[in-house]
């Protein structure tokens, strides 16, 4: 380990008026602790570090006793000498609360820190190979701890990232990375861990700060503070960091991140905000993040580390010369072929040629340890005047033993990966002067042209819903590997999206913080495999980068959803990119931004799939990627920033930002931006999202043209999704004791699943009719309130005693049917007729204080009927004074044979009568009511209706 020390510092999160304020359970404050020392040894033999620790001891400590000194003058808190684990506050005002920076607490062996957020960031001592993409790392955790509590699963330890922790993972990168200076290649690695949680305020947005604030302090060369804010609309007044309770009833949730003059990344979803409102909510985050970094640079340079400028090794100038004097003409002509595979094909050969005639001209050095940059030997030399080199074999304790070694010359040589970095940049120079100067882009369009679009729906015939969504030039798709080797003309993006629907069993678990069980019913998976570059890949996981771009489609998506009420599915959206006009699936890993326009076909095809699958969607959406030259003086243009619409995977690479916006031509719903330069201002970022908005409308009419065209109707294969409503109370009975009674259910009547829910939703799912009706058949049994008047068809006879039968009308209730109404006739004894499991109609006739049933049989026989109907003209009869013909009528009636009938069954066919009455309802609460989702049309509220899915 490094054996100089170290200062350190603290950050506190906590409001400035009565606000509840966040982060801690005992003094109510996030406190985020930063400190300046790491040992930059990672990948390392033991015996190496060790050794390293030694050699550059020495130079460390000059640098810290610079920073000490600074921090000395500058402080007057102690008037004899500081502490070099000296305590340094800053207090950031934030809306109505504010940030406390402090450092010195945690990680003082780390080039920086910050915690109760706790973030660090370390570098590794040798740099790595040259190359165009910086080797940059976050990792970013939220410990269970922080809630005090511990993980849900078997393994009670933190595992793999899960999928919010690497989306805000590439919150903390995609900022960061625009800020690094060219020609830096030391590794460096940011990690993130959440240490407390209060519940209130999400950590995404202080972990973007707590980043910027470690970087700036570190050695890590970058040219500006980064910080990052949430920002919120609740009753149309905006919200800079708003509390967890705040955003469930926000209409905006806006992620930003930049510097105090610039806007670097912006990632937020809405409701249908319209693009005035949108850029007014970036206006006051960018205050908030001014605000921020303002102190954060007082505070760099009280503590601060000196930036390792010395180990930037760009390539040398004259190399860019030779380049464009070898490759100029040639590349003009290249770089106008429209075609992504012949004009890649072109681009390496060229290459190849270049690096060809600058070996032969001896330019070019293939020697592997040339490249390695003077700095380090300059490292390993810095030594002060009476420090003693002792020669091999002379070893004495306690001295610094180094190996003389000479200075060496650098070489007038190039090496070949320096060849190769500045190709690279001169292709993307010519590009972009091509683009300014002739106006037209590398495949023939304006800057607001759209390609042209072609989509299809139900290609497979056996999912719920399918959907392939073309941008480029219209071809059969077969097999994306076999088109790009097949046709001369390849497709430019095809998105397939199938979608999947299910009940709340296919609902995707969510483990977080919060001690709370959260399921997500609708969720959108994004795949790019090997194969859609042309391709050879391991498949595994999903990178971090699919997962992004299928979130941001997610969410995209999610306002156009219809609530689980109207539709009580869970769906899921499956897309996969079968063919894509951006560079190499490896370059594509590297950089966060690259190829995010399939983000954006995934919007377009999950629309049309989402239709074809038969969601009532509320309406359309598109998705479009912008793009942008932000310096067009450069090539003879005015200076305005150029916005170019449905940018390519060579104008995504070349270009200077990556802007995606999906929405409708009313409003967004979902928007990220990554800028590649020092950021954009807010007009520039105003006429990107209007001309994004021009090509909303235009993809959106093309959509409308799909052939053939959703069918806007459930699957046959689509599961059925029953619901009813039963009495609260009674929920319990359905699951039995330890889920025996609705496993049972399910076993007796073949249905795939019953869900129930404490406020008495019952959803049953099935694949047929059938299995749907015998459950809510037994269902409305167990749930029914006896209620006198009610009629049970066919119930069985559990018990009999001498003075009648106890009949089961529904599983758990019994009643009484005394002998004198078991029959017509009399009976002696009730087991002379009737035994234990035969099964008869009976009638509820009364139900006594004490909750007891009493039961007829025999107001149910015919006979019973008929005397009824006489009773009842009796009673008309005396009521009009006919007291005599009553008379006669009843004396008729008494003397009348009846034939003698036992049950229903047994009377004469014209005597036959059938008696029905829904007895599912709840007598003392809410009725049973019932509804069905499923692609059978009908009008009874009580069976399956139409699943048509409904546009605007």
């Amino acid at each position: 380990m490094l054996a100089n020390p170290s200062t350190s510092t603290t950050l506190h999160y906590r409001p400035n008026s009565t606000h509840n304020p966040p982060f801690s359970h005992i003094n109510h404050r996030c406190k985020l602790s930063l400190s300046p020392n790491c040992p930059r040894f990672t990948n390392f033999a033991k015996s190496k570090c060790s050794s390293l620790s030694l050699l550059l001891s020495r130079r460390k400590r000059e640098r810290l006793v610079t920073v000490v000194k600074a921090f000395e003058d500058t402080s007057a808190v102690n008037d004899g000498p500081q502490s070099l684990h000296q305590h340094i506050s800053v207090k950031i005002p934030v809306g109505d609360r504010h940030i406390m920076v402090e450092t010195g607490h945690l990680g003082r062996q780390a080039s920086g820190s910050v915690t109760i957020i706790y973030t660090s960031v370390c570098l590794d001592d040798v740099p790595s190979e040259p190359s165009d993409f910086y080797p940059l790392s976050v990792n970013y955790q939220e410990r269970f701890s922080a809630a005090g509590r511990t993980s849900g699963g078997f393994f009670k330890r933190e595992g793999r990232l899960k999928d919010h922790e690497v989306l805000i993972c590439r919150l903390i990168d995609r900022p960061l990375r625009p800020t690094m200076l060219k020609g830096f290649y030391h590794e460096t690695q940011i990690l993130s861990w959440v240490l407390s949680y209060d519940g209130l305020h999400s950590p995404d947005s202080l972990a973007v700060t707590a980043a910027g604030i470690a970087l700036a302090l570190s050695e890590v060369p970058n040219t500006k503070v980064i910080a990052g804010v949430r920002v919120g609309l609740v009753d149309n007044k905006f919200i800079v960091n708003p509390t967890t309770k705040e955003m469930e009833e926000s209409k905006l949730d806006l992620l930003l991140a930049g510097t105090d003059s610039a806007i670097f990344m912006i990632e937020g979803y809405c409701n249908f905000l319209p693009e005035e409102k949108l850029l007014e909510a970036v206006q006051i985050g960018q205050d908030a993040v001014r605000t921020i970094c303002n102190e954060v640079n007082a505070l760099v340079k009280k503590c601060g580390k000196p930036k390792m400028l010395d180990a930037i090794k760009l390539p040398p100038p004259e190399l860019y010369k030779h380049m464009e004097e070898i490759a100029g003409d040639e590349l003009v002509k290249v770089l106008q072929i429209r075609n992504k595979v012949p004009r890649r094909k072109a681009l390496q050969s060229l290459e190849e040629k270049v690096l060809s005639i600058l070996t032969e001209k001896g330019y070019v050095s293939k020697d592997q340890s040339f490249g390695i940059p003077e700095t380090v030997a300059d490292l390993l030399e810095v030594e002060e005047e009476d420090e003693e080199v002792v020669v091999d074999g002379e070893v004495d304790e306690g001295d610094v033993h180094i190996k003389p070694n000479g200075r060496r010359s650098s070489p007038s040589l190039f090496s070949e990966v320096d060849v190769k970095l500045v190709f690279k940049e001169v292709t993307s120079k010519f590009l972009r002067r091509r683009i300014v100067e002739g106006g037209k882009r590398s495949d023939g369009r304006t800057p607001e042209g759209i390609r042209p679009i072609d989509s299809s729906c139900g290609l497979l015939p056996r999912a719920h819903g399918s959907a392939l969504f073309t941008r480029g030039e219209t071809q059969i798709i077969v097999n994306a590997h076999f088109i790009m080797h097949s046709f001369q003309n390849p497709i430019h993006g095809v998105s397939l999206a199938v979608v999947t629907l299910g009940d709340k069993q296919m609902a995707q678990r969510v483990d977080n913080l919060v001690d709370e069980e959260e399921f997500k019913r609708f969720y959108l998976q994004y795949s790019f495999p090997p194969s859609c570059v042309g391709e050879v890949g391991r498949i595994g996981a999903p990178s971090r980068r699919e997962i992004g771009h299928g979130m941001l489609a997610e969410r995209a998506l999610e306002p156009i959803l219809p609530s689980e009420n109207d539709f009580p599915y869970t769906v899921r959206v499956e897309s996969t990119i079968t063919e894509s006009n951006g560079s190499s699936r490896s370059e594509a890993i590297k950089s966060a931004n690259c190829l995010s326009l399939n983000s954006m076909a995934s919007v377009c095809g999950g629309c049309l799939a989402l239709q074809d699958a038969g969601v009532p969607v509320k309406c359309m959406i598109a998705g479009i990627a912008m793009g942008m030259v932000l310096d067009t003086g450069e090539f003879g243009g005015d200076g305005t920033p150029l916005i170019l619409s449905d940018i390519t995977g060579s104008e995504d690479a070349s270009g200077d930002m990556d802007f995606k916006v999906a929405g409708n031509e009313d409003g967004v719903t979902a928007f990220q931006m990554d800028i590649k330069v020092g950021g954009i201002t807010l007009p520039v970022m105003r006429t990107a999202l209007l001309q994004a908005r021009d090509g909303r409308k235009h993809i959106l009419a093309e959509m409308l043209k799909c052939s053939p065209s959703p069918s806007k109707r459930l699957s046959k294969y689509a599961p059925l999704i029953h619901v009813m409503k039963v009495n609260p109370e009674k929920v319990n009975i359905i699951i039995g004791s330890g889920g025996k009674k609705v496993k049972s259910i399910i076993e007796e009547t073949g249905v795939e699943a019953i869900d129930t829910q404490d406020d008495g939703i019952v959803k049953i799912t099935a694949k047929d009719l059938s299995s749907i009706e015998k459950s809510i058949s037994i269902i409305s049994r167990l749930t029914m309130v006896p209620t006198v008047g009610d009629i049970y068809k066919n119930c069985e006879i559990k018990s009999v005693a001498p003075y009648g039968v106890f009949v089961e009308i529904a599983p758990g209730h019994e009643g009484l049917c005394h002998i004198s109404e078991l029959s017509s006739n009399w009976l002696p004894k009730a087991e002379d007729a009737f035994k234990v499991g035969d099964r008869v109609d009976v009638k509820l006739i009364e139900v006594n204080g004490k909750g007891q049933l009493r039961l007829s049989r025999k107001a149910l026989l015919p006979e019973a009927t008929s005397e009824k109907s006489s009773a009842e003209q009796q009673a008309r009869d005396l009521t009009e004074g006919n007291t005599e013909q009553s008379k006669d009528k009843s004396r008729a009636t008494k003397f009348v044979n009846p034939t003698k009938v036992d049950s229903v069954e047994d009377a004469p066919l014209s005597k036959k009568k059938a008696y029905k009455r829904l007895t599912s309802s709840a007598r003392d609460g809410p009725k049973n009511s019932s509804t069905t989702v499923s692609s059978i049309a009908s009008k009874d509220e009580n069976s399956l209706v139409n699943g048509e899915a409904k546009i605007g």
